[in-house]
């Protein structure tokens, strides 16, 4: 591979080589030069909405107005690097709102190799990190410690895990998703400390997305030396943002909030919210460089380092390739929870396609092979489309018995016959494995206990591995389509050293998030939906619970019905509809006996419809725990009409929701489907719990369905009523709901 460390500074800018390697996918070498201006749009405010229409807002690498300024750009968000004496980001613009977001200049990357910390480009002598002037730039130096910019190209996104797609509940969704794809690479330099680095590279990857302010990034470090090398940790993003909020001193108790901006990355685990799940690699800290924050003890959490808490530890062989995890940023153009959760729901959209799938799911409480079979007759009787052995049934994933394997994937074939796929419940990190040499040791205990879920098994020891043997074996013998897979690895440190997986707590975290992720991975490739409850999102899972008590499914029926609207209020402002699940319990569930439990079913139809039109209504699957999903004739056409009515509407209530008002059983409660790319813009619902018929009239914004004077709105198919938007984009709408029921609205 050839070294660029001769060339000089003009060459440095004006000459470029194709690389050999790299993940960036189908590239072009480019020179400053040969990129394009900024478009003219792309260098002020615009003038549309994206949640409205993100058409126009097309992602490109443009060239700055210095000669030696690569800019990265949407018309949404503008990433400035100047790239001599080194390649440093100098800029960073909320376009939307104007706001410049950056304050300070900070090397593209930390790497600490060989237990030697080497800062990635960077540029060094900015006077005052509360913000940074553009004439400061041009007098930024270079450290001579630093790895050397030498080199970028510029390409296309590319799919960082494959998507089988088989449910295609979102026809307009892309994968890879669309945008522009900007590679930096660097090397050490000649007069670096310490243990050579010769033939190491680090580059630093950079996606831009259209349609959205969001960027994703992450860095390679590749050995193109002759011997092994250790990458002991790494910090693959660091922003000196603007920071949130000012605050003389701090007291105990009170955190300040970080900067205004979403960043998330798929070294996640351990929550079933994004802000829980990114606690070991999204890092708001003080910035020790800003000496003229208005804190005193200079406490603002306004530096953000995306880095794993502990490791990765990882060993690099000649001529391999290490990649980090993927950090994805996003900055708010606003502060009110609408729009910040429309965002962050688009984003998923983008980056995670597959959440978007949303099959309508039996949990078959028996697994009797001739009860399974009935089961899934039923389910294409009424229009469900997958059944999913559940807790409790009796079915064992773990099983290498050939008859019963071969049982299974009989069953899975009459299911696939019938138009309906088939699964099952595995239990992973919340039990106790015998003998206690398989479960993960509490470095802080130094016992097998002290874990997430107490004890937790320990994925690179032999149990872990012989588990997710039988996992692969088991699905692709089969043909099941699809895993519950309860208790993934919740982020568990493992002091053990397991050879030749692991050597220690410093890579156990990052060897057992890889074997999980590898495989849910290998699961999305195959088009395995899975159920995690865990926020593995973005490295393949499709589903995670919306939020809720288990023990509330053991509640009187009545109290069931407004839980669950409470629960999907919540969960959705941050969860698309599909993304998370809820909870019907046919059966007896924790306990609370006949007042709690649908079944028998038929003697409590007016209770199930409650429970379907809850879920249904607002794009909600619920697991429909129990033996069977009707028991008569009249209970077969009641579950067959609403989800009928669900897949007539499904386009709209798969959309995005925009919060109305929330269940409190006082009054009547309403949410509003909305999506602008649709004829049916819209679908308000709403709910009375009430023994008595409300009529009322509410006020609807519908500025998100992308209508700006006028909106029919049709009520349960009568005919269309044309009403006038006012000003701020609302409607008055007079509606009447019966007692104890729903109604809905169409909006066009």
């Amino acid at each position: 591979m050839p070294s660029f460390r001769s060339l000089t500074a003009g060459l440095f800018i004006g000459m470029l080589a194709m690389l050999t390697f790299g993940i960036g996918g189908p590239t072009m070498a480019r020179t400053v030069q040969s990129l394009p201006p900024q478009p003219v749009e792309y260098v002020k405010r615009p003038t549309g909405d994206w949640l409205i229409n993100p058409g126009p807002f097309k992602a490109g690498v443009y060239r700055g107005e210095h000669a030696s300024e690569i800019v990265l750009s949407n018309g949404l968000i503008r990433r400035v690097f100047r790239i001599a004496p080194n390649a440093a980001t100098v800029a960073l613009d909320n376009l939307a709102t104007g706001e410049a977001l950056l304050r300070g200049v900070k090397p593209e990357a930390i790497v600490e190799i060989n237990g030697r910390r080497i800062e990635v480009g960077g540029l060094k002598g900015q006077p005052n990190y509360a913000y940074l002037l553009p004439q400061w730039v041009d007098e930024l130096t270079a450290d001579a410690a630093s790895m050397k910019f030498v080199g970028f190209e510029v390409g296309n996104p590319t799919q960082r895990l494959e998507w089988k797609r088989v449910r295609h509940h979102a026809p307009d969704a892309n994968w890879p998703p669309r945008g522009v794809y900007l590679r930096m690479d660097f090397e050490a330099g000649e007069s670096s400390e310490g243990q050579s680095l010769e033939g190491v590279r680090v580059s630093v990857h950079y996606e831009l997305y259209d349609g959205l302010p969001a960027y994703s990034k992450w860095i390679t470090v590749h050995n193109g030396g002759g011997s092994t090398i250790t990458v002991d940790r790494f910090t693959s993003e660091l922003l000196a943002a603007v920071e949130y909020e000012s605050h003389v001193e701090t007291r105990e108790g009170i955190e300040l909030a970080p900067p205004n901006i979403h960043v998330e990355t798929d070294y996640a685990f351990g929550g079933f919210h994004y802000s829980q799940a990114m606690r070991f690699s999204v890092h708001w800290v003080p910035d020790p460089d800003y000496e003229t924050q208005v804190s005193y003890l200079r406490l603002s959490p306004c530096l953000l380092e995306v880095r794993p808490t502990v490791g990765p530890d990882q060993d690099i062989a000649p001529e391999e390739t290490f990649e980090s995890f993927r950090a994805f940023v996003m900055p708010f153009d606003g502060t009110e929870r609408t729009r910040n959760g429309l965002a962050v729901r688009r984003l998923y959209r983008t980056i995670a396609p597959w959440v978007t799938e949303n099959p309508l799911m039996h949990h078959m409480l028996q697994s009797d092979p001739a009860e399974v079979r009935r089961a899934i007759d039923e389910a294409a009787e009424v229009g469900f489309e997958m059944i999913i052995l559940s807790f409790g049934s009796g079915f064992n994933i773990e099983s290498e018995d050939p008859a019963y394997i071969h049982q299974w994937k009989e069953i899975a074939a009459h299911a696939h016959a019938k138009g309906i796929e088939i699964g099952g419940y595995s239990l992973l990190s919340s039990r106790r494995i015998s003998p206690d040499l398989d479960n993960a040791i509490n470095p802080e205990t130094g016992t097998i206990f002290g874990q997430t879920f107490g004890t937790g098994p320990a994925l690179a020891s032999r149990w872990g591995q012989e588990y997710f043997r039988k996992l692969y074996s088991f699905f692709e013998t089969t043909g099941f389509d699809v895993l519950e897979h309860d208790g993934p690895y919740p982020g568990d440190f493992d002091a053990a050293a397991r050879p030749p997986l692991q050597k220690g707590v410093k890579d156990s975290q990052w060897v057992q998030w890889r074997i999980s992720t590898d495989f849910y991975k290998w699961c999305r490739a195959r088009g395995v939906y899975l159920n995690t409850p865990d926020y593995y999102y973005l490295a393949g899972s499709n589903k995670c619970g919306m939020g809720y008590r288990e023990t509330n499914w053991s509640l009187p029926r009545a109290q069931q019905v407004i839980h669950t609207r409470q629960n999907i209020y919540d969960g959705t402002w941050e969860k698309t509809p599909s993304m998370g699940w809820m909870f019907v319990p046919l059966a007896q569930y924790h306990g609370g006996g006949a007042a709690a439990t649908i079944e028998p079913l038929h003697e409590h139809l007016d209770h199930y419809e409650r429970m379907l039109t809850s879920n249904l209504g607002l794009g909600v699957q619920a697991c429909y725990r129990g033996p069977r999903l009707y028991d008569t004739e009249q209970t077969k056409a009641l579950v067959k009409h609403w989800v009928s009515w669900f897949k007539e509407y499904r386009d709209i209530l798969e959309s995005d929701l925009v919060h109305g008002r929330r269940a409190d059983g006082r009054d009547i409660d309403w949410m509003l489907h909305v999506n602008p790319a649709l004829e049916r813009k819209g679908m308000l619902l709403v709910y009375n719990p009430l023994p008595r018929r409300v009529e009322k009239t509410l006020r609807v914004n519908l500025y998100y369905t992308g209508l700006t004077d006028t909106a029919k709105v049709r009520n349960e198919g009568a005919d269309a009523v044309e009403l006038a938007l006012d000003r701020d984009y609302t409607i008055e709408l007079p509606v009447s709901v019966p007692a104890e029921g729903m109604t809905w609205y169409v909006v066009e």
